[in-house]
């Protein structure tokens, strides 16, 4: 299985589809917007008939959107659709059931890493699904990713993402607020960030995040606000479902609700770090 297609051109699906490209394994590629077509700068020889690829890669909010795109676009017997959105399990699950009455497989291939991890083909892939079918796609994988872990059955690569989107964006929430008292405190954040990261608070948020997304002033991660808030909120309903804890998960979803009642769904969520203050303020206050 060598032609692959991507659908979703964003931040992540760019940098995906730019990659397939370079290797000469792009057969087409589609976004509901145009000019996101046009910002990718694929090669010419890129089409947007997704139904002649052998594996159709899915970059869009979530499975949901896929299930939409699909009744327009219905796949053919054979190929394979690679679901690399962050969704919920059930939906996973009854996406590949309904796909396999039809001869169509599916995996679940929720993605970490980045705009950045995508644009460098060094994706961290949370899979399940068949192993097979798995193995038969790696060629294409392989080109967008450095890291893959097959976590088990369809559904089994989301729900890991969930759990990993639960505990960064509510260390990135907890980061806000440890700065936040740190400059009222009168202390240089920065050097705070410099203490933290020759400790045992260092993290991907310390090490990476706030040094190079906010406190160099680009205030640029690369993603919405309203991205992090439907993760957490997919979140929070998964551990309803498991019955599990949820106290910081339910946390960091009210402070990134509270985000959007201001209007901020747009605002890049480097953002939240000079909003945080006022977020937990409203949160406290209800």
């Amino acid at each position: 299985m060598t032609t692959s297609a991507v659908v979703g051109l964003g931040q992540m699906g760019r940098g995906i589809a730019r990659c397939l490209d370079r290797a000469g394994l792009l057969h087409a590629a589609m976004d509901a917007n145009p000019d996101q077509r046009a910002a990718a700068g694929l090669s010419q020889a890129v089409g947007s008939d997704i139904s002649a690829a052998d594996i159709v890669l899915f970059v869009v909010p979530g499975t949901a959107q896929i299930a939409e795109i699909l009744e327009q676009t219905p796949c053919r017997a054979g190929q394979v659709i690679v679901d690399l959105t962050t969704s919920h399990p059930e939906e996973s699950s009854a996406l590949a059931a309904r796909l396999a009455g039809s001869g169509v497989a599916y995996v679940d291939a929720a993605m970490t890493g980045g705009a950045a991890g995508a644009d460098a083909g060094s994706l961290t892939l949370m899979m399940g699904g068949e192993a097979e079918t798995i193995g038969r796609i790696a060629p294409v994988l392989d080109r967008i990713s450095h890291k893959r872990f097959h976590m088990g059955p369809v559904g089994s690569g989301h729900a890991t993402k969930l759990v990993h989107n639960l505990i960064l964006h509510s260390a990135f929430m907890a980061t806000c607020e440890g700065l936040t008292l740190a400059g009222k405190a009168g202390l240089e954040v920065d050097r705070v960030v410099e203490v933290l990261n020759a400790g045992n608070a260092r993290s991907f948020v310390t090490e990476v995040r706030f040094p190079r997304d906010i406190l160099g002033g680009t205030m640029n991660a690369r993603s919405r606000i309203a991205n992090l808030e439907k993760d957490l909120g997919l979140a929070r309903r998964f551990a309803a479902a498991m019955e599990g804890p949820a106290a910081y998960t339910g946390l960091t979803h009210d402070l990134l609700a509270a985000a959007l009642a201001q209007g901020a769904a747009e605002t890049d969520f480097s953002h939240l770090f000079p909003m945080f203050d006022d977020l937990a303020r409203q949160v406290r206050d209800g």
